[in-house]
C-alpha cells in the first residue's frame, strides 16, 4: 500500500494519474495546503519542503520508502512498476529529459506566471517577464508534439508531468488556439481513463469557492 500526501494541483495530479495508471494501490492522505496542514510537524518529517505531494510506500525494497518532490516520485513508480519510462538507452533519456524539463521550466515558470498575474498584477515587468516566458514554453512543447502524439517516444511520465499544469492554461494567459499541437496532445492524454480518474482524485477536499477551473471536464480546452 502506498500512502499519497495530497492536495489537489498539477505537481499533485502527476503521482494521483501514476498510480491509477500503474493500477497500484494507494491510500489518500489529505493536507489541505488552503488550512496549512504543510507544515505540521509529521508531514515535515516526511517532506521536509513543506510541499505535497509526498508518498509512503509500505511495499518498498527493504521496508517502507518515503519521498517528496513529484518528480522523484514518478521516477521511483516508473522504476518500481517497470511501466511508462524505458528502461534504458536513448527512448529512457527523451523521457527524463523532458520530466525534467517541466520540473525545471515549465512548472516553476507557469506557476509564478499565475502568481504574479493574480497577487501582483501591478508589478508589470514580472508579469510581463513570466508571461512571455510562459508563451515561449508553451512554443518549445507545441514544436516538439508536431507530428508526434507524445513527448518521448511513447507515453511516459513526461507526458504526466507536463498535462497537469497545461490544464491550466489560461491563468497562465495562454490560448491553446495559439498552440495547437499542444491542445491535441492534451486532449487526447485527458481522455485516458486513469487520467480523468487521477485528477478527480480528493477534489472533495477543495472548498466548494474554490473548485473553479479543477471541475471542468473540457481537458482544459
Amino acid at each position: 500500500m502506498i500512502d499519497l500526501y495530497y492536495f489537489p494541483s498539477p505537481n499533485t495530479w502527476k503521482v494521483s494519474i501514476m498510480l491509477e495508471e500503474c493500477g497500484l494501490p494507494y491510500r489518500l492522505i489529505p493536507i489541505d495546503t488552503l488550512a496549512g496542514d504543510q507544515f505540521k510537524p509529521e508531514f515535515l518529517r516526511i517532506s521536509p519542503n513543506n510541499k505535497v505531494p509526498a508518498i509512503v510506500d509500505h511495499d518498498g525494497d527493504g521496508g517502507a520508502v518515503s519521498l517528496f518532490e513529484s518528480g522523484a516520485i514518478l521516477l521511483y513508480l516508473a522504476e518500481k512498476t517497470g511501466k511508462l519510462l524505458p528502461a534504458a538507452g536513448a527512448p529512457r533519456a527523451r523521457a527524463l529529459e523532458w520530466l525534467f524539463w517541466q520540473v525545471g521550466g515549465l512548472g516553476p515558470i507557469a506557476g509564478q506566471t499565475h502568481y504574479f498575474r493574480r497577487n501582483a498584477p501591478d508589478n508589470i515587468q514580472a508579469v510581463e517577464r513570466f508571461t512571455n516566458e510562459a508563451a515561449r514554453l508553451y512554443r518549445v512543447m507545441d514544436s516538439r508534439l508536431e507530428g508526434r502524439d507524445y513527448l518521448a517516444d511513447d507515453y511516459s511520465i513526461a507526458d504526466i508531468a507536463c498535462w497537469g499544469w497545461v490544464w491550466f492554461h489560461d491563468l497562465h494567459a495562454q490560448d491553446l488556439l495559439a498552440f495547437p499541437n499542444v491542445a491535441r496532445w492534451h486532449a487526447n492524454i485527458g481522455n485516458r481513463p486513469a487520467v480523468i480518474a487521477g485528477r478527480k482524485v480528493g477534489l472533495e477536499l477543495v472548498p466548494v469557492e474554490h473548485r473553479g477551473i479543477l471541475e471542468r471536464d473540457d481537458h482544459g480546452r
